[in-house]
């Protein structure tokens, strides 16, 4: 499959500050890929580099084939992007604000495209509204309309969801499926897990450097332990046990602990134990599917430990 972004070793440092440490990866075309970490992990840092609105510190980049840095103004007649905040106009309509970014991206004859991204998002009977009067998920589907008016071959969504509804963050999804589906490819930042498993790759990113790259499943695979969920009272206490008076990691979800363990059984009797004999209600407990939230607490605990 044809690569549509090839990232080698990118650093971005800001003044003393270290943005980026080195990182790499690649994005195939067509795909839908997520860069995915904390705030402050360096995700919108590595968009705005691949968007050309920062230069980086060193390390190369290639977006279908041309460079970077040399062919910028190339690059940008290809690239489409969502900022994290709304940057269209409140006092224009949704049919002016599409109507300026097709004049901004020289695109003539726009209407009927135009038309097409409103039945697309489902913005049509919206058109003569303000933006200022749209809600959270109409705005982002009117950036996305805007981005998307002079068919970019990537799109670059910086946490497209953050702050959107359910119901328009389900509405979002259905619309990047249908584009990934017409070949567009999508790059996007988020930082929620569950909205990670939906993209074909990832790439795990935490203070600048990227703990692992590869599809949900792989890693997910790579951690090779079981997780054991246990319901307990009072769960905090229970928490506070297992992470002062055992080896084992432990990650806490509410009133749920998620424990990594290599043998389910014989660890299980080892927890139990410990924590009846502290005084711990058990009330149920199960093997889990490991998910990418669990994996990428792993790693970074792993980093923890190496550091210390």
């Amino acid at each position: 499959m044809k690569t549509a972004i090839n990232v080698n070793n990118i650093k971005k440092n800001f003044g003393d500050v270290i943005a980026l440490k080195g990182v790499s990866f690649n994005v195939r075309s067509a795909e839908m890929f997520g860069l995915v970490g904390p705030d402050g992990a360096g995700k919108t840092t590595t968009i705005k580099l691949l968007c050309g609105l920062l230069m980086p510190t060193a390390g190369t980049a290639q977006l279908f084939g041309f460079d970077l840095v040399r062919d910028m103004l190339k690059i940008q007649k290809q690239i489409g992007y969502l900022s994290q905040k709304f940057s269209l106009y409140g006092d224009l309509t949704v049919d002016e604000n599409i109507e300026f970014f097709a004049n901004l991206h020289g695109v003539k004859d726009y209407k009927n495209r135009r038309n097409e991204l409103l039945e697309f998002t489902r913005l049509t009977m919206f058109r003569t509204r303000l933006g200022d009067n749209l809600s959270g998920g109409m705005k982002q589907k009117l950036a996305l309309a805007c981005t998307l008016i002079h068919k970019p071959k990537i799109i670059f969504l910086d946490e497209p969801t953050t702050g959107v509804d359910p119901v328009s963050r389900r509405d979002f999804w259905k619309i990047l499926s249908n584009l990934q589906q017409d070949g567009v490819t999508i790059f996007m930042s988020t930082p929620y897990l569950d909205e990670a498993e939906r993209c074909n790759r990832v790439a795990l990113l935490n203070k600048g450097e990227v703990l692992s790259f590869d599809t949900p499943k792989n890693i997910k695979q790579s951690m090779n332990k079981s997780i054991i969920e246990i319901v307990c009272s009072p769960a905090i206490a229970a928490y506070k046990i297992l992470k002062e008076k055992s080896n084992y990691e432990t990650q806490m979800f509410g009133d749920r602990l998620d424990v990594v363990v290599t043998e389910y059984e014989k660890d299980y009797s080892v927890i139990e134990k410990l924590l009846v004999e502290k005084g711990i209600q058990m009330i149920d407990h199960r093997i889990m599917p490991t998910s990418l939230e669990n994996v990428f607490i792993h790693l970074i605990g792993e980093i923890k430990d190496n550091v210390s």
